[in-house]
């Protein structure tokens, strides 16, 4: 008889790793996604038909988070996406298409590129100095194809650049050293137009530079005054592009006029604006062929106000035509061009309406019938189809005041994406809560004694008998349900289930809002609100969250000292104070006080303050100080008041920054305190809870240290160096239990051969036990209690872990490392890793991550009886363990876990860009029936055998009675 070899045996073993994958019958059931792209930018979204023989047309934007795509304005599917700086954007960059072309170009920083329309595979990539401050096509040239400008400022050098469209070469380069403010690029039939702004920062001019398209030289210069009303780039409204008479239009600085230029002349012409005009836009073509004309909008107080205005070609006199009502409430307008026909669609709270540019008169007019759509709009883009002579289809996608994009056709609402869920910078997990009747009984009888405690609940019970005929006349629809596997399927809204599954997910993003998320119904939004208000270019930088389930509420900490409280079922706000209401903060820290738990601030120089007694912290907290050192805080009770004191410094050396830290959750259950050996011996575990690992980077000599650090005394229990690091790049650590990994690009050096190194994406994973050997439980001995401040007596000193530590080269990058939880930890952790370059979320399992492989030799079958495995260095990206399966997941910052009722799961929430969530159960699901068990076959199997012992029961008595009374020979 063939043995298997260790090797095979060690693979069977592992086999159960692989069912951690998401099977195909499970995605979009136990998993949801939102594929989102950003708010669209008004200036780089539009419609566009990406196929010149095809009219079909997609919807392409740029978003304020840098992903750059294209939609279905059918079904408002995601064609395709990039996220063209590779991490999240503040807004800014550019994105142009050509008409009857079959590609759009792109910039950001200092990249240009050019991508496919329909596929969105990229054409080709450039990289330049500086940045790239305006990128326009050129629609008429001398060839037939249409190429690309882009304009840099590159350290004080204006550098205008034409580029090939198919190949993306250098055409001709126009540079000029100069202080100037390089601002945009026009273009009209015959010439390339350099705008720019000259002077200094009290006032500036506009200067305009015409240039041949041909050759790119300088052709004149123009200097426009503008009477001190331009002070920055903010200050101009808009630069037309592509057009007959592209213009150039700003403001005086009270909002009462609107000055407008047509570039190559030197006229300014003043249009007077409403007394109450807070905001101006100007919408034009940006096509050669276009009429001359150009909408200015207005946004009043209470409303808004449209005016439409045409240039003379052979004068360059602009010209109001007509003027548009003035409306209340909110309201957009967008431009549509079909060869030399101009449409104005406006938007406003309750009808779509389409005007020519040549007339005033409404060609069409239709109501937007929706209860949906309430908020308002902030801009759209819209595409016009003439049908007939009186007849137009209009498809228009609307940015909302409350952040959603929604496009309607003809008045009607076709979808609506949640594109203000983008950007997330913070999120935690709450119960749903029990019904406030409940929750009051249940706080009354824990702050009772025990006799009234007994006696109220008993009248509880009592008072429940009312529902006993309810729940047991629903038991055989409960039953039936259950059997056939529909009992989920009709319930609706927000309930409990029996596994743990169905929690509410609060998420908070950047631009100052609040969702909650529906974790068992696939993640959908059940409210959103506005928690603050932010002035452009602002960013809500979340510190802290913390919920009270008890409550039913969430509490949200801002770094301005601004917080709210909602509530986690239906998002009412119940409390909030504005920024500066207390002092910033650098954190929070959830802590642990006489009252109960609450989110503590602290503040920029790590000071916390006096706090009353009643509250005072029981942990020490770690803050960070105004130096950049770690200081261990406690709080000394005195009378009614207490006062932090500084338990401990942790200071790094002046070339050192701390990088990353990490500590355990808060739920971390321990299942076991000892690893059990394959020959039956036990490694006891290093359970320290007050533990945190700090990695801190040295740029100069290219190195890593972590640090394992005793957080109640401050001593550092253990380190390790790593040298050939690149630490420009991501530093990330997570902990668990007894051990805890970091990842980073660094230098490898191969076991085989020291003097060969290489490079690449590493992750260190450390063990910590007791003792290095097995069966002993080092210098504590079986001590019930320990202390991190007093010595033991032998050896004098802290009692310092073993740590056993192993390095893998990992395929690709990972960040945002988080490691699942259950309820009781019993089943096996599972590392989790967002993959930035594939757009995956990965399950590493522990057991790939064990630090004790066996090295240079196959395990014994001792050692792979315990599930060791032969040490290789490399740890390939198998598709089997993506729990993204095949989803397109990008711009993860973050991955939070929780544990459920059933110890094999856990719950798994990712947010950044997009947003994700699924549930894992790293040892299998054990304790479930799967969606495959056949339950109607188990159900009719038992009855059908009890049918046979009916029937079969009484034969058998009946026999064996037969058989006593047989005469016997």
């Amino acid at each position: 008889m063939i043995l298997p070899s260790i090797s095979t045996v060690v693979g069977i073993l592992a086999l159960p790793t692989v069912v951690q994958a998401v099977f195909q019958d499970e995605v979009g059931d136990i998993d949801y996604h939102y594929d989102l792209f950003g708010l669209p930018q008004r200036e780089t979204t539009f419609f566009h038909q990406p196929r010149p023989d095809d009219k079909a047309s997609l919807l392409y934007t740029l978003s304020d988070v840098g992903v750059l795509g294209a939609v279905n304005p059918g079904s408002g599917a995601v064609v395709w996406r990039q996220l063209v700086n590779g991490s999240i954007t503040s807004g800014g960059g550019h994105l142009r298409a050509a008409h009857g072309e079959n590609w759009v170009a792109s910039a950001f920083g200092g990249s240009v590129q050019a991508w496919e329309a329909v596929s969105g595979r990229n054409m080709w990539d450039l990289e330049f100095q500086g940045e790239v401050k305006d990128l326009e096509v050129m629609e008429v040239t001398e060839r037939a194809r249409k190429d690309v400008l882009t304009l840099h400022s590159e350290s004080g050098t204006t550098t205008l650049r034409r580029l090939s469209s198919t190949e993306g070469r250098v055409i001709w380069e126009f540079q000029e050293v100069t202080k100037d403010v390089p601002l945009q690029v026009s273009t009209n039939l015959e010439k390339v137009f350099l705008i720019s702004l000259h002077g200094n920062l009290l006032s500036y001019s506009l200067k305009v530079t015409v240039l041949d398209t041909v050759t790119g030289k300088r052709l004149d210069e123009i200097t426009i005054g503008t009477r001190s009303d331009i002070k920055s780039e903010k200050d101009i409204m808009f630069v037309g592009a592509n057009s007959a008479a592209p213009i150039v239009a700003w403001a005086d600085e009270s909002l009462h006029k609107l000055r407008v230029n047509v570039l190559g002349t030197r006229n300014v012409q003043d249009f007077p604006l409403a007394v109450d005009t807070t905001a101006v836009e100007i919408h034009a073509p940006h096509l050669a062929q276009s009429q001359p004309h150009f909408l200015v909008f207005s946004r009043t107080t209470v409303g808004t106000k449209a005016e439409v205005y045409h240039v003379d070609l052979k004068t360059n006199v602009i010209r109001q035509a007509y003027e548009l009502p003035h409306l209340a409430g909110p309201g957009a307008v967008s431009t549509s061009s079909d060869g030399a026909n101009v449409y104005f669609t406006r938007i406003t709270a309750s009808e779509m309406i389409l005007f020519s540019s040549v007339s005033h008169g409404a060609l069409a007019r239709w109501d937007l019938k929706t209860s949906d759509y309430t908020t308002g709009a902030v801009h759209s883009v819209a595409e016009v189809i003439k049908k007939s002579s009186n007849d137009f289809a209009v498809r228009s996608a609307i940015v909302t005041i409350a952040e959603d994009w929604v496009l309607f056709r003809n008045g009607e609402p076709a979808w609506s994406r949640p594109e203000g869920l983008s950007a997330a910078v913070a999120a935690t997990w709450a119960e749903i809560p029990k019904s406030e009747d409940l929750a009051r009984s249940l706080d009354a009888e824990a702050h009772s004694n025990p006799l009234s405690a007994y006696v109220h609940r008993l009248a509880r019970h009592f008072d429940d008998l009312q529902y006993l005929p309810g729940y047991l006349s629903s038991i055989p629809q409960r039953i039936i349900s259950s059997i056939l596997g529909t009992e989920g399927s009709k319930r609706e809204g927000l309930f409990r289930d029996n596994f743990g599954f169905n929690k509410i997910v609060v998420v908070a993003t950047r631009r100052g809002r609040l969702y909650g998320l529906n974790a068992g119904d696939h993640g959908k939004i059940m409210w959103s609100l506005s928690a603050r208000s932010l002035a452009a270019g602002e960013h809500w930088d979340v510190k802290g969250m913390d919920v009270n389930d008890s409550k039913g509420h969430v509490t949200v900490r801002g770094s301005q000292g601004d917080y709210i409280i909602v509530q986690t079922e239906s998002g009412k706000s119940i409390e909030s104070m504005p920024p500066g209401s207390w002092p910033p903060v650098q954190g929070t820290a959830s802590v642990d006080t006489p009252s109960g738990k609450f989110l503590l601030s602290i503040g920029l120089d790590g000071k916390i303050g006096d706090i009353p007694a009643t509250w005072a912290p029981e942990q020490t907290i770690v803050v960070r100080g105004s130096a950049g050192e770690l200081k261990g805080v406690k709080f000394v009770v005195e009378g009614a008041q207490s006062h932090e004191e500084t338990a401990w410094i942790f200071t790094l050396p002046s070339s050192y920054r701390i990088v990353s830290l990490a500590s355990r959750s808060s739920h971390d259950p321990v299942a076991s305190i000892g690893r059990v050996q394959g020959d039956r011996r036990v490694k006891y575990k290093y359970l320290n809870p007050n533990t945190m690992v700090i990695a801190a980077a040295d740029d100069a000599a290219a190195t890593l240290t972590t640090y394992l650090l005793d957080t109640i005394s401050g001593q550092i229990l253990a380190s390790a160096k790593y040298e050939g690091v690149d630490t420009s790049k991501p530093v990330q650590c997570a902990m668990s239990e007894n051990w805890f990994v970091c990842s980073f690009y660094g230098q490898y050096v191969l076991r085989e051969n020291p003097a060969q190194t290489l490079k690449g994406y590493q992750i260190v994973v450390s063990d910590l036990y007791e003792s290095e050997l097995a069966d002993d439980r080092g210098p504590l001995g079986d001590s019930a209690n320990f202390s991190s401040i007093e010595p033991i007596d032998i050896p004098t000193g802290p009692p310092f872990p073993f740590v056993a530590s192993q390095t893998y080269i990992l395929a690709a990058p990972v960040s945002a490392l988080a490691i699942t939880e259950t309820r009781q930890g019993i089943s096996s952790r599972q590392l989790l890793a967002y993959l930035p370059e594939t757009h995956g979320i990965y399950g590493i399992p522990r057991m790939v991550l064990e630090p004790r492989r066996v090295v240079g030799r196959d395990p014994t079958p001792v050692e792979a009886e315990e599930g060791l495995m032969k040490y290789h260095p490399a740890i390939d990206i198998d598709p089997k363990l993506l729990i993204t399966h095949e989803r397109d997941v990008i711009g993860i910052q973050k991955i939070i876990t929780a544990p459920v009722i059933v110890e094999s799961t856990s719950l798994v929430f990712a947010f950044g860009i997009d947003i994700f969530g699924t549930r894992v159960a790293p040892s299998f699901v054990f304790d479930i029936l799967g969606k495959g068990f056949n339950k109607v076959t188990l159900v009719a199997t038992v009855a059908a055998l009890m049918a046979g012992v009916l029937v079969l029961g009484p034969i058998i008595r009946r026999k064996q009675i037969n058989m006593r009374w047989k005469p016997t020979q």
